[in-house]
């Protein structure tokens, strides 16, 4: 499977940014896609996750509210709306891949992905 993220740049704060992530290779018709950050001298932190089948989604409570996780099934994509950006939100975004659906209780964790994009960087200037 290879992860192709894209839609990071530079945006003030308050702004909105729309991240997408899509999957190919043999991806198969039951899996997680996930979104992880990694802010400068950080470490990397999940951001959300769902489902292909939708069943599951999940946020970090620091981005709940603001950040809407969803799916195109047909072009096995993923794509995170970003609204009120601040600049803690800067980091180089991840997305991530795993085979079949995950427990809500797991879906958090990055040793359940198994495939991992290259990143996209966002920027949030104060």
């Amino acid at each position: 499977v290879q992860l192709q993220a894209s839609g990071g740049g530079l945006v003030q704060a308050g702004g909105s940014l729309r991240l997408s992530c899509e999957a190919s290779g043999r991806t198969g018709n039951s899996y997680t896609m996930a979104w992880f950050r990694q802010a400068p001298g950080k470490e990397r932190e999940f951001v959300a996750a769902g489902s292909r089948s939708g069943s599951k989604t999940a946020y970090a409570d620091s981005v709940k509210g603001r950040f809407t996780f969803s799916r195109d099934r047909a072009k096995n994509t993923v794509m995170m709306q970003m609204g009120s950006l601040q600049p803690e939100d800067t980091a180089v975004y991840y997305c991530a891949f795993r085979y079949n659906e995950v427990v809500l209780s797991a879906i958090r964790q990055e040793s359940q992905y198994n495939y991992w994009g290259q990143g996209t960087l966002v920027t949030v200037s104060s």
